[in-house]
């Protein structure tokens, strides 16, 4: 019988472009391969459990004997953001893609925003989170005013340096700003140091809209079973369904130390991580060698997590959607994921998967609880 489930997203680590990539901009992207050609790639943790076998990847030795059992997994919903990603993981799927301003935001958004601040706003285009401080950090240490920016994702980011706003009151105008804005996130953007060796530091705090449904989260709760949120994920569910989070990490391996931290405590239900550095630091900047150090550090983390767990634990491993570092600009890509289920049966190929709601359904029949959703539970194939 399960008692605990890890459930852990490798922030971006596609396995190949979906079928409907084109769709989304993106052209045959596939942000595995790109890393595992890299000779600073080293993942046998990872091979051992079954990644390799997935269908649909034959750039790498597969395994003889897997130890997991694994899929390929295509996402449902209309999107290839974080938040998108993780509501799907957690059982929603969205019809609807979240709103992006390739162009800024309207006129009218920025006024209501600067009389909202009563400060004025710098920027207001999409922009590279390291860049932007460069670019603009001087006039807004200058001036007060705040730089705000977005991405190719549904997000509003307001960047301010630590000694010019102070960290809570950046979080309350970006709290001001999740009230007027559409977009999927609002996120704050501290940073520190001066011109120009400016710093982002990791008091980073996304401000996500609530989820639009029940999800396995809440379904877990309603049974009284713990939650347990490690990295953003507290953030992208806007705290909804999490009964304990142990905040933002300040990178892979904290997220993954306070993980195995947690293998040595006695709770009932499940443990959602985040590690969001793939995406953040590598892909979306295009380093493909400094994304495929992570994977390699990641795998040696992961080998430990693995001696550590106990008979009745399930470790469940996948993606949130794709970010090819080798791919143009510096967009996430449309992929498929990878799953990987170890704890139960070994070597049990699930083929393709037509949702990330799948590992919501495969949960809540693993706890008995009640999750209206499109996804269908795997846990027969793998008991």
């Amino acid at each position: 019988m399960i008692k605990r489930v890890f459930l852990i997203v490798l922030d971006s680590v596609g396995i190949g472009g979906a079928a409907d990539a084109e769709n989304f901009g993106d052209d045959n992207p596939n942000t595995l391969k790109t890393i595992a050609a890299s000779k600073n790639f080293d993942t046998p943790n990872l091979a051992r459990l079954g990644l390799f076998n997935i269908d649909g990847i034959n750039f790498y030795g597969r395994e003889k004997n897997p130890i997991g059992s694994f899929a390929r997994v295509c996402e449902a919903s209309a999107g290839k953001d974080t938040t998108i990603g993780h509501w799907e993981i957690a059982g929603i799927i969205s019809e609807r893609p979240l709103p992006t301003y390739p162009e800024g935001f309207p006129p009218e958004v920025i006024t209501e925003l600067e009389k909202s601040f009563g400060r004025k706003i710098l920027c207001n285009k999409p922009y590279s989170g390291t860049k932007v401080i460069h670019d603009y950090g001087r006039e807004h240490v200058k001036t007060g005013n705040l730089i705000v920016y977005t991405s190719a994702d549904s997000v509003l980011q307001i960047a301010a340096h630590e000694e010019i706003v102070p960290v809570d009151e950046l979080y309350k105008f970006c709290r001001i700003a999740r009230e007027i804005s559409d977009v999927g996130r609002i996120i704050a953007r501290p940073f520190i140091g001066e011109y120009p060796n400016y710093e982002r530091t990791p008091r980073r705090h996304d401000f996500s809209l609530k989820p639009p449904a029940k999800t396995i989260l809440d379904a877990l709760q309603t049974k009284n079973l713990a939650t347990i949120g490690v990295g953003k994920i507290y953030d992208i569910f806007a705290g909804q369904g999490v009964s304990r989070s142990l905040g933002v990490n300040e990178n892979n391996s904290d997220g993954m130390n306070k993980t195995l931290k947690l293998l040595a405590e006695d709770f009932n239900g499940l443990c959602f991580v985040n590690l969001v550095d793939f995406d953040m630091k590598y892909g979306h900047r295009r380093d493909v060698e400094g994304y495929a150090r992570a994977m390699t550090t990641f795998d040696a983390e992961l080998g430990e997590f693995l001696k550590n767990m106990r008979d009745d634990d399930l470790l469940i491993i996948t993606a949130d959607h794709g970010c090819d570092p080798a791919a143009q600009g510096t967009d996430h890509t449309r992929e498929n994921v990878p799953l990987i289920i170890y704890g139960l049966k070994s070597g049990v190929n699930l083929g393709t998967l037509g949702t990330f709601a799948d590992i919501a359904a495969t949960i809540a029949e693993i706890f008995n609880v009640d999750l209206e959703t499109r996804g269908k539970s795997f846990l027969e194939a793998i008991i």
